[in-house]
């Protein structure tokens, strides 16, 4: 049983009383109601700082004042949105929760058009926007099944694999409807993420997922204002649901327990090159042709990433007052965070070679190198068990023939400097953080970590920024935990933000272990939040 805040008049006489015993905040006891938990995915440490010190009047600030703000939080493994996601929800990483990336690699898998799953298994998964059903080239904001991976089931079934079938873990989600606490919702950018309503596929009451990138059409992302919009779509709906309404605003449900959104306006601002250059966003004409990223290794933003930024704050404003009008914000628990960082933050540092497997194939002879043969063949198998590169600020290679790793490995390190890495990571290296590839059908036999500021894409001039690795630029991101009766703190203790999911559970008077990902990983409650500094 969920023991209620206390009013804030008791709240602060139990404050003066216990002053001397409590060592971090007045919030030390009490359990939330409810909590919301936001992504703004891109959102660095730094970013948080910069805008709280320019902004004092802003959302943001008006958190930290009432919350821990930790200035060390990092994603514990890989960063990008997939991962970067379910570390909140799940209290893991990929050696536990199975998902490295949205599109990767499982070699017990087959082929969408492979409908009896005959023949060797092994192939791409992939669960991103070109898995949506479309019409004239618009997302249905639905998931097509013909479009998905297929699998046998318990029942040997040849069935299609669903975001949430690939999941090896339980959600938050999944935890609070287990526990008959109430309402769950949850809104992001494609309809893959229905990977949030677990393996029980039940999870989240409330899943909105408009499409914020039409495979065969549109995409929202060329510019920062239709990013924005998109993003107020999922912020309408978060709006409703503080209301006590569905996501759509046409029936009173009652307000979630858990609940919240993803933002893609800063990491677009991030990543544009140049806003709106191609002109397809037609309601983006003061912010057309700008530069996007950062200004210098300070962190500046652009005048795009600025707009991104303030129309994120906006809406943080307006969860904020819709609390407050309903009353809840008191009982509330709010936290701010994000997925993954970007990388380079430094504009100076940005480096674009080509796709790896193109850039091996610079550097060595593709017909007659082994290693090199191997790495050009994973990286241009359209589908089935010939292995995957999957690059970003990152390179994942799933090799099709797991003997050849070291070959492949001993390759990449003696031609490191020509092909812009700063680590290879296999064989025992690889296991110390990760599954054996031997043994788990998800993990990559080498990841390549690239010199910081190096994106493995060609010669496209959209992007100045990426994510997906595990540089500090990456995975350094912003989180802050709050409450209206929580004194301001910031932490610089190193922390994970898969350690968010268990501070939900405790909030939420549930049991972090319940969370499998928390039980197999041992993650701990974040510090200084709900029981003192160990906790």
């Amino acid at each position: 049983m969920r023991l209620p805040l206390p009013l804030p008049g008791l709240a602060l006489a139990l404050a003066g009383a216990f002053a001397a015993a409590a060592p971090a905040n007045d919030w030390n006891t009490n359990h939330a109601q409810r909590v919301l938990l936001i992504s703004i995915d891109g959102m660095h440490a730094l970013d948080v700082a910069n805008y709280t010190k320019a902004h004092p009047d802003s959302a943001l600030a008006e958190l930290s004042r009432h919350g821990v703000t930790f200035s060390n939080a990092h994603t514990p493994a890989n960063s990008d949105s997939f991962p970067g996601l379910l570390a909140l929800v799940t209290g893991g990483s990929p050696r536990t929760h199975g998902l490295f990336y949205d599109y990767s690699y499982d070699r017990t898998i087959w082929a969408p058009d492979n409908k009896t799953c005959s023949g060797a298994p092994g192939t791409q998964m992939i669960f991103d926007e070109s898995i949506d059903v479309y019409v004239n080239n618009v997302s249905q904001d639905v998931i097509d099944p013909s479009a998905l991976p297929r699998f046998r089931d318990s029942s040997g079934q040849c069935v299609p694999m669903y975001p949430h079938n690939a999941l090896r873990v339980n959600t938050l989600f999944e935890a609070v409807k287990a526990a008959h606490l109430g309402r769950t919702a949850w809104a992001d950018k494609h309809p893959a993420y229905d990977l949030v309503n677990g393996p029980s596929g039940k999870g989240v009451d409330d899943l909105y997922t408009p499409e914020i990138t039409n495979a065969p059409g549109f995409d929202n992302t060329v510019s920062v204002v239709c990013t924005a919009q998109n993003d107020a779509l999922k912020v309408t709906a978060v709006l409703n649901e503080i209301h006590g309404l569905n996501h759509e605003g046409t029936r009173k449900v009652g307000v979630p327990v858990l609940f919240g959104m993803n933002f893609q306006a800063v990491s677009v601002g991030q990543k544009l090159a140049v806003d709106n250059a191609n002109g397809s966003c037609t309601s983006d004409t003061q912010l057309k042709g700008q530069p996007g990223g950062y200004v210098d290794g300070l962190g500046t933003p652009s005048r795009v990433l600025g707009y991104g930024l303030k129309r994120t704050d906006d809406a943080l404003w307006q969860f904020i007052q819709a609390l407050r009008s309903e009353g809840l914000y008191d009982s509330t628990l709010i936290i701010v965070t994000s997925k993954h960082g970007q990388s380079p933050i430094n504009p100076a540092k940005l480096v674009k070679p080509g796709h790896f497997a193109d850039l091996v194939c610079q550097v060595s002879n593709c017909a007659t190198e082994e290693a090199a043969q191997v790495i050009n063949a994973a990286g241009n198998c359209p589908e089935g068990p010939c292995g995957l590169v999957q690059d970003d600020d990152i390179g994942l290679i799933w090799l099709p023939d797991q003997s050849k790793t070291a070959l492949v490995a001993d390759y990449l390190n003696r031609n490191a400097q020509a092909l812009h890495i700063d680590e290879v990571m296999s064989g025992e290296e690889l296991k110390l953080k990760f599954n054996d590839p031997l043994r788990d059908t998800r993990t990559p036999d080498i990841i390549v970590q690239p010199v910081y500021g190096t994106i493995y894409t060609g010669a496209s001039k959209n992007k100045v920024a990426e994510h997906g690795g595990f540089s500090f630029g990456d995975t350094n991101v912003g989180l802050i935990v709050s409450s209206p009766s929580t004194k301001p703190q910031r932490v610089q203790t190193p922390v994970f933000t898969s350690q968010v999911a268990a501070t939900i559970m405790k909030a939420l008077e549930l049991d972090p272990d319940d969370l499998q990902a928390v039980r197999l990983e041992g993650t701990k409650v974040l510090p200084f939040v709900l029981g003192g500094p160990h906790d």
